[in-house]
């Protein structure tokens, strides 16, 4: 009896050492007291039903489980200020793995967060109570606490601290479990005989024997490999999930700074702040990345509960809001930085920075509360302060692209004798306070292209004049030029007590990294500031553009040898310039004249010799091909180009009509082709010839044939007999009959038509 209640206690101590390696993610005591109570009724109710029949452990276990469910439901639920009534069971335990791998660390106990872990405890410890009291296998029934344990620490990851005095007491509780199982010797008349007992040694150090080899075996193969992940971090369970994610307007909240200056009677949200009599703005956005074109939130958002923050980070007094939403949207949270508590709403947190979002989106009415630590900047300390330099706040040093020269100029003229990185930051914020003025119209835009227009734009334009998206952007730009590390913040103007913030109130401002806090600061300009032209402090210099020449090739050809050799005139560089560039339109003027001259010579005396050649070169059939050409490049020149689709019949006749005048109205400014002497009608029966009875037929062409040109495809003609010496009729000699008298490829006026 004592033996299985100490196998009960080691198993019990095994399951409350798993509740504590998880314990550490976790805000406050709350969980490790629940799993603590789910391992001791399962095991208890093991215990005390060890005398009743095996099938009575389980349903005395379900109902002992629904019980310690309820209860964490309702402690939890009243911990956290959440619902904890019987509708709300289903959905915290639907959604209880996803808020383990999504929440924030450190976790606030609440009914998603804790049911989990004590359904689980409760279970291991069913079985192990059932396979180490009821059936005595002891060693069996630590496989469950093992398990829990194990799965514990994964979950913790990297977020706990070195492993101490708990994984030795897991250990502890496992060998008190074996040493109070070991059953007492044999009774006198119970003990085995010699050669038994010689039987069981044999079997007993054959089992040792077999077990030792293989925990040399295994030691050999996993102990390298366990080894050299002693010194690393755990795995983080949380990135195998995706975080929650904002939309393209939320990344980027600077761009909507405009249209709440426009819309500045827009009512956004109602706030009442106590707790401090000048309390900074609220801050609904940090943007940390820029890509030279836009500012961007970047953050990784974690489901939180009630508490936003494990420990202080500031020692500032607490500031508390009371917030009721009206027109904002989005899914960004406003709050002063930095939060603490957030209650009435599930928020999720971006660690780094502070800023939360709705998940489920802002929406008219919705109602919470925040605490924060208002952080009051100490300008003594920050005097002496520096900036960190490391790959840390590389994201915040960064500046891709490039960067205008003249913006690079001015933050190289703005740091000219300044060493302190506080300095630095307050002579920028000195600069555009002094030269730039607020307007509520000016444009959205925060790129390089709009940041250097800002800047260095002239006044009638548009430029030197913006919004608090432009000087807070400026800032950023030059501040990182000079090494420090900057970010830009996106909020509202309160006042102490009640605030109906409107779309006027919205305000954008940089913040510095200093001693590892962020400063912020206020590069606008005072509503008694009198602007002072930029022009009187700083004027960017122009990019250096590229020398002139210092020779000038001389021209090629005939006109460099008729053109005379400048001379220069000792009068200077201004004369020797003029000079020169006279000389080089002369020759240029000279050149182009020649070109002109060549090409109306050349191009007339071209095209004569190519009519020579294709006349009177080739065989008949080409030439009568050639002479169908010119007939139908002489239409074309005069502005009576032949139809397409007229046979070289028709052809004839619509250059004839053309030729008085008949074919067509005159057109405005088109000269009537004189009449054509001889008529193209031979041309036009010799083409069908060529093209229809075969080349052969050309050894009869007419002589005034010699001179005409080819039109478009012939329509086929009936007849294909040459006009040869035996004489021929049809279309191959122009449609009547022919007398033969030809000699060669020379016509003779023997060889005419009827």
């Amino acid at each position: 009896m004592v033996r299985r209640l100490l196998v009960a206690v080691a198993l019990l101590g095994m399951l409350v050492m798993a509740a504590l390696a998880l314990a550490p993610i976790y805000y406050g005591p709350l969980l490790l007291q629940l799993m603590a109570g789910a391992a001791a009724g399962s095991v208890g109710i093991s215990v005390a039903a060890r005398r009743l029949p095996g099938w009575s452990a389980a349903p005395l276990s379900v109902v002992g489980l629904i019980g310690v469910v309820l209860l964490a439901m309702r402690v939890s639920a009243a911990a956290a200020g959440v619902d904890g009534s019987l509708p709300a069971l289903r959905e915290a335990l639907r959604s209880s793995i996803p808020r383990l791998l999504l929440a924030l660390i450190p976790i606030e106990p609440q009914p998603d967060t804790v049911l989990l872990p004590v359904i689980l405890t409760w279970l291991a410890g069913l079985a192990a109570a059932e396979l180490g009291v009821r059936y005595h296998r002891v060693l069996l029934s630590y496989a469950p606490p093992t398990v829990l344990f194990g799965g514990a620490l994964y979950l913790v990851g990297p977020n706990g601290t070195a492993a101490g005095w708990v994984p030795l007491a897991f250990a502890g509780f496992a060998a008190l479990g074996l040493i109070v199982s070991n059953r007492p010797p044999p009774a006198e008349e119970d003990r085995l005989t010699e050669g038994q007992r010689r039987t069981l040694r044999l079997r007993v150090g054959a089992g040792a024997a077999a077990g030792l080899a293989a925990i040399v075996v295994l030691s050999q193969l996993l102990g390298p490999s366990v080894a050299a992940k002693v010194g690393t971090s755990p795995a983080e369970p949380r990135n195998m999930v995706t975080p929650p994610q904002l939309d393209s307007l939320d990344e980027s909240p600077l761009v909507r700074l405009s249209g709440w200056a426009l819309n500045h009677d827009q009512h956004l949200f109602d706030v009442e702040v106590t707790g401090t009599d000048a309390p900074p703005p609220v801050r609904l956005a940090v943007l940390n990345d820029y890509d030279g074109v836009t500012w961007r939130v970047g953050a990784t958002y974690r489901n939180a509960g009630r508490i936003v923050a494990g420990k202080p980070v500031l020692t500032d007094p607490q500031v508390r809001q009371v917030f009721r939403i009206a027109d904002l949207d989005g899914r960004l949270l406003p709050g002063i930085a930095t939060p603490e508590e957030v209650n009435g709403v599930r928020v999720a947190v971006d660690t780094t920075d502070g800023t939360m979002i709705l998940s489920d989106g802002l929406r008219p009415g919705v109602q919470y509360s925040v605490v924060s630590r208002a952080h009051r900047p100490d300008e003594n300390a920050m005097q002496v302060a520096d900036v960190p330099n490391t790959d840390a706040v590389a994201r915040h040093l960064a500046l891709p692209g490039k960067v205008p020269d003249s913006i690079a100029q001015l933050a190289q003229h703005l740091g000219e004798g300044v060493s302190s990185p506080y300095q630095k930051a307050f002579a920028i914020v000195g600069w555009l306070s002094e030269h730039y003025k607020v307007v509520g119209d000016a444009p959205s835009g925060h790129a390089y292209p709009n940041v250097e227009y800002f800047l260095f734009g002239p006044k009638q334009a548009g430029g030197q004049k913006g919004t608090s998206e432009q000087f807070a952007a400026a800032f950023a730009v030059l501040a990182r030029l000079m090494g420090l590390p900057t970010r830009l913040a996106v909020g509202f103007r309160v006042d102490a007590g009640r605030n109906e913030v409107h779309g006027g109130d919205a305000v954008a401002w940089p913040e510095v990294l200093f001693n590892g806090v962020w400063e912020p600061f206020d590069p606008m300009p005072k509503a008694d500031t009198v602007q002072r032209p930029t022009e009187d402090d700083f004027r960017p210099k122009p990019p250096a553009s590229q020398p002139p020449p210092e020779t000038v090739p001389a021209p090629s050809g005939s006109v460099a040898s008729q053109s005379p050799k400048p001379t220069v005139a000792p009068t200077g560089d201004a004369s020797a310039q003029r000079s020169s560039t006279g000389v080089m339109v002369a020759v240029s003027g000279g050149a182009l004249l020649v070109a002109l001259v060549a090409f109306a010579a050349v191009v007339p005396l071209a095209k004569r010799t190519r009519r020579r050649r294709r006349l009177a070169q080739g065989t008949p059939a080409q030439r009568i091909d050639a002479a169908w050409a010119e007939v139908l490049t002489g239409l074309r020149l005069a502005g009576r180009p032949a139809p397409p689709q007229l046979t070289a019949s028709e052809v004839a006749h619509y250059a004839a009509t053309a030729a008085t005048g008949r074919a067509h109205s005159k057109p405005r400014g088109v000269a009537t082709i004189r009449s054509a002497t001889p008529p193209v009608d031979d041309v036009a029966a010799l083409i069908n010839a060529v093209a229809f009875a075969g080349p052969q037929t050309a050894a009869c062409p007419p002589a005034r044939a010699r001179s005409r040109p080819p039109g478009p495809p012939c329509r086929p003609s009936r007849t294909s007999r040459s006009c040869g010496p035996g004489g021929g009729s049809g279309a191959a000699c122009g449609g009547r009959s022919t007398p033969a008298r030809c000699s060669g490829s020379r016509f003779r006026p023997g060889c005419r038509r009827g």
